[in-house]
C-alpha cells in the first residue's frame, strides 16, 4: 500500500466526544495526524475560545486542559476568535508523530457551543511488529 491521505472533517459540540473508526481487522494499516485544524461554527457572531484534541483512546470527559505528558494525546488546538474585528485572533495547532492502527477520539471546549474541524491522516502501511506494537499500546492505554 502507498502512502495515501485521507481526511475526516466534522462539527463537535462543547463537551462533546466524536469517533473516528480507523481500526482494520489486521492491524496492519497504520496512520498519522498530518494536518488538524478548526473553524467557529458562527464565525462571524460570537467570539470564542475553544479546545480541540484528538486522543488514541475515549475520554470521560473534554477538558479544556491541554497536558503533553499524556501519551494518549495526539493532537491539541488552541481556537480564538473575536467577532467584533471578524477576524482570526489566534490559533495553535500541535500534533505527535505517532503511528497508530485503531479508532480516535475527538474533544472540545468551547465558548461558541460547537467547533468544526478538519483532520488529515497519512495512511501507511505496519509491519507486523509494528501492527502489534500499536495493538498492545493501545490496549494498554485503554486500562
Amino acid at each position: 500500500m502507498s502512502n495515501r491521505i485521507i481526511s475526516y472533517r466534522g462539527q463537535i459540540a462543547a463537551g462533546g466526544l466524536n469517533t473516528i473508526p480507523l481500526h482494520t481487522n489486521n492491524g496492519k494499516t497504520g496512520y498519522k495526524v498530518v494536518k488538524f485544524e478548526a473553524l467557529s461554527y458562527y464565525p462571524q457572531g460570537t467570539s470564542t475560545e475553544s479546545v480541540i484534541k484528538i486522543y488514541s483512546v475515549p475520554q470521560a470527559t473534554a477538558t479544556d486542559t491541554i497536558n503533553f505528558t499524556d501519551n494518549t494525546l495526539l493532537a491539541a488546538m488552541f481556537y480564538e476568535g473575536n467577532s467584533n474585528n471578524y477576524y482570526l485572533t489566534q490559533t495553535v495547532t500541535i500534533f505527535d508523530n505517532v503511528k497508530f492502527n485503531q479508532d480516535i477520539y475527538v474533544t472540545c471546549t468551547s465558548t461558541d457551543g460547537k467547533m468544526n474541524y478538519y483532520i488529515e491522516l497519512e495512511q501507511v502501511s505496519l509491519t507486523e511488529d509494528e501492527a502489534l506494537v500499536a495493538i498492545v499500546k493501545n490496549l494498554r492505554n485503554e486500562q
